[in-house]
């Protein structure tokens, strides 16, 4: 009786902070909003008896990953960019239709599978790894590919060449 109202509790603040990260104005909120999004989902694995996922949810999503995209929006100063107004409201247009297309997609899907059809497993690391490493192998490799090419981006971004650096800095450069 009390499983079915922690999934549902856990559920539904997951949604509502997942879309305080979307819908949030200033980057460090919504930074906030995804680590009790994190952490629900991490509920959920605990209520699916799933307590290895649930343990790595806290420790590499909730704890790694995010003072990383921490680190970021320090390194950026995402709090004083602004965009052009035009582009920001085609951005959102498209993002409701994507949203929009998403949430039919979920719907469709959620209506198809039954809510509690997880068999407990025992979850041990070494089923987890034997299936990393035999049948979602290529999955995992694109999974790391893309976390590359994410770093390479945010090191990217926050580089900036000569002609950004104020001119007190380039001086400075030379003396040394």
């Amino acid at each position: 009786m009390l499983e079915p109202i922690l999934f549902y509790t856990f559920a539904a603040i997951a949604v509502l902070s997942a879309l305080l990260v979307v819908l949030g104005r200033q980057p460090m909120y919504s930074v906030l909003a995804l680590i009790i999004t994190l952490f629900c989902l991490a509920g959920l694995f605990v209520l699916l008896q799933a307590y290895f996922l649930a343990a790595i949810q806290i420790v590499v999503y909730a704890g790694a990953v995010l003072v990383l995209f921490l680190f970021v929006i320090m390194l950026l100063n995402l709090d004083q960019a602004e965009g052009p107004k035009a582009q920001i409201t085609g951005i959102k247009f498209a993002g409701l239709i994507t949203a929009g297309l998403f949430l039919a997609a979920t719907v469709q899907i959620v209506a198809r599978v039954p809510v509690f059809t997880a068999t407990p497993t025992s979850g041990s690391t070494a089923e987890i790894a034997f299936l990393l490493f035999t049948k979602y192998l290529v999955p995992f490799e694109l999974i790391s590919v893309l976390l590359l090419i994410a770093i390479i981006g945010a090191v990217k971004l926050t580089g900036r060449g000569p002609s950004e650096l104020p001119p007190s800095s380039l001086q400075e450069g030379r003396k040394s």
